[in-house]
């Protein structure tokens, strides 16, 4: 079965993250070859975590994967944030916002062609409504439309979903990666360089010990802060803020970016800490992409996430590159759509975007606030039709 009897043990924490970290490593070299420059890091660390995971080499599923998503994934957002001067971010948050839209069009878009060409035995508006959840929004949306649906009580259909979700979630990150590098593509749409802006330059100088023990200091007071105010305003005022809290995080590590750009200019090392940690994070995610399963038990759903993915791509690029938007920008709204508000950033700064980093994590969360709105209204209609 996968994820029981691997090389690694998933009880053995500290091998489980040293993969995690080898695999991430690999990743960086691979971009110092020809073929890895071509392909990038970022997609042979996901594909290479795949392969470990399905030739049990690494768990399919550990307590360090959990570690990475809870503890790795909040502290990655101020440390890309802290040259995040709010100033030269309004403009293109207004663009990724427009280009979010579009990409939550196209995920309704590929859920109503996906399950209109597919039998799912009278439940195709409770499958429509999930998967247009998890694809606008995340894992939170996901849950809720399996309530709303009923679907929840089904543990058969709920299993081989999340295969099918989390395979195809690893793969399509692996494509949104490639796009950029394939000229045929890149050359339909507008030219804008997103390399500078919202993330400035590294000054002179490099990491110290003290840089680097004040980033993470600051990386980590945000988090704890963040959590704080989450949680206070969860309970005072509902759950609903519980969606809100990389916004939160977000709003906490800008504030000093944008009133003390220059001091914090001066700390060196937080964009590289992050990236690294980055990789590792789509190592962890990778490596959950069970393909047995999902091959024995999900046939249905793997043809469905191909269908609504496929379509997503093709609506969101074409309307795309009829409203003038960037490559970049697209393929960061389709990544924080169908992945969240946490791999946008991630791969937006593995891709030197630097100016969509912010605009990437903000999208993301207004998905979880749109996500099961637009989800529970396709499941009505549908259940009307």
């Amino acid at each position: 079965m996968f994820g029981e009897g691997s090389l690694i043990p998933a009880d053995n924490n500290f091998a489980v993250m040293a993969g995690l970290f080898v695999i991430a490593a690999l990743g960086f070299l691979a971009e110092k070859t020809r073929i890895g420059a071509l392909v990038t890091g970022a997609v042979v660390t996901i594909l290479l975590a795949i392969l470990a995971a399905n030739l049990s080499i690494i768990p399919g599923d550990a307590p360090a994967y959990s570690f990475v998503f809870s503890y790795f994934v909040p502290v990655l957002i101020p440390l890309f944030l802290m040259k995040a001067d709010l100033r030269k971010v309004i403009f293109e948050t207004g663009r990724m916002s427009l280009a979010f839209l579009l990409a939550a069009l196209a995920t309704v878009a590929g859920a109503i062609v996906a399950v209109g060409v597919l039998d799912f035995a009278g439940r195709d508006a409770e499958v429509a409504g999930v998967f247009t959840a998890t694809y606008i929004g995340g894992s939170v949306n996901y849950a809720a439309l399996l309530d709303v649906t009923g679907l929840r009580a089904d543990a058969n259909f709920v299993s081989s979903a999340t295969a099918a979700d989390n395979l195809a979630s690893a793969l399509y990150l692996g494509l949104l990666a490639l796009m950029p590098g394939w000229r045929w593509l890149s050359n339909r749409f507008a030219d804008r360089d997103h390399s500078e802006g919202e993330i400035a330059e590294e000054e002179a100088g490099r990491p110290t010990a003290a840089t680097l023990t004040i980033t993470i200091a600051f990386a980590l007071t945000v988090v704890v802060l963040g959590e704080a105010l989450t949680n206070w305003l969860s309970a005072n005022f509902g759950a609903f803020w519980s969606n809100w809290r990389y916004a939160i995080i977000t709003l906490i590590a800008v504030i000093p970016a944008t009133a003390f750009p220059k001091t914090m200019g001066k700390l060196h090392g937080g964009y590289e800490l992050g990236l690294g940690l980055a990789f590792v994070f789509f190592a962890a995610i990778a490596a959950g992409a069970d393909i047995p399963t999902l091959i024995a038990t999900a046939p249905l759903l793997g043809a469905l996430v191909i269908i609504l993915l496929t379509v997503h791509a093709v609506v969101l690029l074409g309307l795309g590159s009829l409203f003038r938007f960037s490559l970049p920008e697209l393929i960061t709204a389709s990544n924080a759509a169908v992945l969240g508000a946490t791999t946008a950033p991630a791969l937006a700064a593995a891709k030197g975007w630097k100016n969509l980093v912010t605009p990437g994590i903000i999208v993301g969360v207004f998905g979880y606030a749109l996500g099961t709105i637009v989800a529970t209204g396709v499941y009505q209609v549908w259940s009307l039709l």
